[in-house]
């Protein structure tokens, strides 16, 4: 039996997910005058602003603040320092999250003109969602923006274990003695940094030659230093075989060797929530990785997807901007289609780690005539003056035949912020020659990005 007349609600857009993306996509679309419905099952806004950036940014600084006390007796004085999670813990949860509470976020969305709907939504043909046994036909279209989930591996005996994942590391209010991280990328090492200058006995397994290895092998090198020097124990090269859990964790690793800890946490990856969706229905592979899309974010005829379910990445800043411009194609406003060359991505250890662009190896893969500009940060006139906590240094990629960057990774204590104008440089194809001639404010950390260009001859 079909679904009776009744039960179909016409309507011009319904965003399925509303995380960063489809919050806003979802809330422009209906201020615009559209007729939008957007259906979360979980928390409206997402994991940034609940499991993700925004907590784990917190837990950052608190970690940050008590190193920099460390530093004290090398460059002012004395200091004494007690860590305390509770002020961390009560600033997530109060400030933060809202404990967990996404009123202010559904009020913001139908404040604009938008339908909310909890609960999962299903395609069940084009243009149609099914959400409870209620069918929403949408005249212009759908868009999908259901985002990521945590990957978590079939390791023997790690099902129906109690571990972690960012979930419930952000949500602990008090800390374990010790903890095993399964992943050194970005998340396990901002995890791994941060619970260590609490007094966590922390011990990360990557399974690569090395931490971030999706970045530059500088940049792996800054936070393998920094990571050790908080008492982080990495081992690399080896993977988890066997999960044992018996009021504790013992890992086996590859190499015959057990570790243990209080707790566990899985940091090896997110894929895309793409299962369940009826994908099928309009044509889309349910069993994807991610969801293909050409510039416009189309995924198909009158479907649009933005955000960590297109795989370019998972980053508010991505969601932000594909976003913007499904937007934009949905009310035919045009303008410039989607460019990843100048994709902007910081890990927030202390020192931060920025990188645009290519690395230096994707570059050479490429074929391009690559130059290298090099720098420590030390080397600087303000990494010298800022002393305890200067790790760091900036690189650029250029390719000699064009005249442009066309890549960049900084590490310091402001890398973040640094990699900022080269993700200008890079986005915007600004000529070295124009580089060269730049003025750079002295003595400020970003000065040292015409050093690590004069480094290019």
């Amino acid at each position: 039996m079909g679904e009776s007349v009744e039960a179909v609600q016409q309507v011009d857009v319904v965003v399925v997910g509303l995380g960063v993306g489809g919050e806003e996509v979802g809330g422009r679309l209906a201020a615009a005058g559209l007729s939008v419905v957007g259906v979360e099952h979980n928390l409206v806004g997402g994991e940034c602003p609940y499991w993700g950036c925004i907590p784990t940014k917190i837990m950052v600084r608190a970690g940050s603040a008590l190193a920099e006390a460390r530093r004290i007796p090398q460059l002012a004085g004395t200091s004494t320092v007690t860590p305390d999670w509770a002020p961390v813990a009560k600033r997530i949860r109060d400030e933060a999250t809202d404990d967990w509470n996404d009123k202010v976020a559904v009020d913001r969305f139908t404040g604009k003109g938008g339908t909310f709907v909890r609960g999962r939504a299903t395609i069940v043909g084009p243009g149609r969602v099914k959400v409870g046994e209620q069918v929403y036909a949408a005249g212009r279209g759908l868009v999908i923006a259901t985002g990521t989930a945590a990957v978590i591996p079939p390791i023997d005996g790690l099902a129906g274990t109690p571990y972690w994942t960012n979930r419930e590391a952000v949500e602990v209010t008090t800390l374990p003695a010790s903890l095993l991280i399964l992943g050194g990328g970005a998340i396990g090492c901002e995890f791994a940094q941060a619970f260590a200058r609490f007094g966590v006995q922390v011990t990360i397994i990557e399974g690569s030659p090395r931490v971030l290895a999706a970045e530059e092998p500088e940049s792996s090198a800054v936070a393998a230093e920094v990571l050790a020097a908080d008492g982080v124990t990495v081992r690399l090269g080896v993977h988890a075989e066997r999960v044992d859990h018996d009021g504790g964790f013992t890992v086996t690793l590859t190499d015959g060797s057990t570790v243990t800890g209080e707790r566990l946490l899985i940091a090896t990856g997110r894929s895309a929530r793409l299962t369940d969706l009826g994908l099928e229905t309009v044509g889309l592979d349910p069993q994807a990785r991610f969801l293909g899309t050409d510039d416009r974010m189309r995924a198909a005829d009158g479907i649009w997807a933005v955000g960590d379910v297109t795989g370019h990445g998972a980053f508010t800043h991505m969601a932000m901007y594909e976003a913007d411009i499904a937007v934009r194609d949905i009310l035919g406003q045009g303008g410039p289609g989607a460019d990843y060359r100048a994709l902007p991505r910081v890990t927030f250890l202390d020192p931060e780690i920025g990188a645009v662009g290519l690395t230096e190896k994707q570059a050479r893969d490429a074929g391009l005539d690559v130059r290298v500009g090099h720098v420590p940060l030390s080397y600087t006139s303000r990494g010298f003056i800022h002393g305890p906590g200067n790790e760091g240094f900036i690189k650029v990629i250029a390719d000699a035949g064009r005249g442009v960057l066309v890549g960049a990774s900084t590490a310091g204590p402001s890398g973040g912020e640094m990699i900022g104008a080269l993700a200008v440089a890079v986005h915007a194809e600004v000529p070295l020659s124009t580089l060269a001639s730049q003025i750079w404010a002295y003595p400020t950390f970003h000065r040292g990005i015409g050093d690590a260009l004069k480094a290019l001859a």
